[in-house]
């Protein structure tokens, strides 16, 4: 996959969402790190499962649903 990521800015506002008044930097982007590698887990999970289904280049709902 390439590396498209997440911005730290929106990773800082998802720990803020959650309830943290305030955020060091690293643990900013130590969550960007880990939201990439699950993000990278599923969409390869899911392309497996679309390909075990037949479809090499269609990932459906179903198939990311199924990484749960």
């Amino acid at each position: 996959l390439g590396k498209r990521g997440f911005s730290l800015y929106d990773v800082e506002q998802f720990i803020k969402e959650a309830g943290a008044e305030q955020i060091t930097e690293d643990a900013v982007e130590d969550l960007e790190k880990e939201l990439e590698r699950l993000t990278e887990k599923i969409a390869d999970s899911a392309l497996r499962y679309a390909k075990h289904a037949g479809r090499s280049k269609v990932i459906r709902r179903s198939d990311v649903l199924l990484t749960e």
